[in-house]
């Protein structure tokens, strides 16, 4: 028997990949994941790690584009687009605009809403079956507001769409958040308390299904760059890597903001960008906290667990250029220290940018390809990665093996693209 073949080889070995590879192994496939560097070392690793349901409306409505395209002017706004001239950026931009229309954002959030639903439950029950040392707890996600205008605009739009989708959410008055969290700043004027969502660290999750996989036979191939994939008529027999070649009944391309370049490779056009993210990770202040925060004025996302303590979010849109952008790194403090008495813990930890693999819809790309007859996608995920891993793996796990899945896939399929 070949040691280098298996049932499914997975490309990509980040949250999504390796949720994938448990599902799958727990079928009963052979699996073999190919990572570039090491689990979870791309945008699975500094993201704030809330599980957030109430994330199901998309970006995309009608005068998004305007809001992004102000944005060139300035370097420290939540969502930022570099004015660099880049054409496939450019041409994601123009299918991003055509999606900014009511009926596209009411079918996006209906899609999102129900991988998102089903991976919080599996994700709960995952954490507590395995015993997952990952620091879950279902706290529920609050929203804080400062200003009145924002939180009405809030009110209107965001609670009406998660109440159509059965997504509870909960109105606060300030003296009622100010109670809840002390460790905010005085000046609250309201808050939104979406109760079935929940928070983990998603560094520590990526270990332990990495841990799971490997403890259910599957194999994790780290410091594993794809160079070259060798295709027969309408099949890829060979995935050639820097520690030699190896071979799948079934491939999963499952690389997060990589999946386009590698895409290239199999004539595959996925009409995706990289959406940088940026996060400051601390030592645990002595005031914290009780749930993950949304500061809604500045758009910063505060996440506290026993281990410690994380201030992210933003949203650039820059191609694949590295490296940290210190105006936004300090925009995430500045919001930060608006509303919270200890913005900083006294250690810092790490400043930590990553790239979100964000789909021109804002709906994931799971399901089979169109062109190859063995190729599987599970890509897109954009900032919900960690909240969709579970349904997807699972999702996953039952298309490869002709089995009814949990819900509708359609969707999700790559067919909508061509792909």
């Amino acid at each position: 028997m070949d040691a280098s073949r298996s049932d499914v080889l997975i490309l990509g070995g980040g949250v999504v990949g390796l949720a994938c590879a448990l599902y799958l192994l727990q079928s009963g496939a052979s699996v073999r994941v190919l990572e570039q560097g090491t689990p979870g070392c791309g945008s699975s690793h500094g993201n704030c790690g809330t599980i957030t349901p109430s994330h199901a409306a998309p970006l995309a409505m009608p005068g998004m584009l305007g809001v992004a395209l102000r944005s060139v002017l300035r370097a420290d706004a939540p969502l930022y687009l570099n004015p660099r001239l880049d054409g496939p950026r450019l041409r994601w931009l123009l299918g991003f605009a055509r999606h900014c229309n009511w009926r596209d954002f009411e079918h996006a959030a209906q899609a999102r809403a129900a991988i998102l639903q089903r991976s919080r439950r599996l994700l709960a029950a995952l954490v507590r079956d395995e015993k997952l040392d990952c620091e879950f707890v279902e706290s529920g996600v609050m929203y804080v507001y400062r200003q009145h205008a924002p939180m009405a605009a809030d009110e209107h739009h965001h609670v009406s769409v998660l109440e159509r989708l059965g997504i509870p959410v909960q109105r606060l008055r300030g003296e009622e958040v100010a109670a809840m969290e002390p460790a905010l700043k005085p000046g609250v004027v309201g808050g939104l308390l979406h109760p079935e969502d929940a928070r983990l660290r998603p560094d520590r999750y990526v270990a332990e299904l990495a841990r799971l996989v490997r403890e259910r036979g599957g194999v994790i191939e780290t410091g594993t760059r794809i160079e070259r994939i060798d295709t027969e008529q309408r099949r890829i027999v060979r995935v050639g890597t820097t520690r030699g070649d190896f071979a799948g009944e079934r491939v999963v391309l499952a690389l997060g903001a990589w999946s386009p370049l590698l895409g290239r490779k199999l004539g595959l056009r996925l009409p995706m960008q990289p959406g940088k993210g940026y996060s400051l990770t601390y030592s645990r202040p002595a005031l914290v906290p009780h749930h993950p925060l949304v500061l809604r004025d500045v758009s910063v996302c505060v996440t506290s667990w026993d281990s410690g303590f994380r201030l992210g979010s933003t949203m650039e849109f820059s191609g694949y250029a590295e490296g940290l952008n210190r105006t936004r790194i300090d925009a995430l403090r500045r919001g930060a220290a608006q509303g919270l008495r200890e913005a900083e813990g006294a250690q810092l930890q790490e400043e930590w940018w990553g790239w979100r693999p964000m789909s021109v819809d804002e709906i994931p790309i799971i399901g089979a390809s169109a062109r190859w007859s063995n190729l599987h996608l599970a890509t897109a995920h954009g900032m919900l990665g960690v909240s969709m891993s579970a349904a997807t793996g699972e999702l996953v796990a039952a298309q490869l093996n002709g089995t009814a899945p949990a819900f509708d896939p359609a969707p999700y399929a790559p067919a909508r693209f061509g792909l």
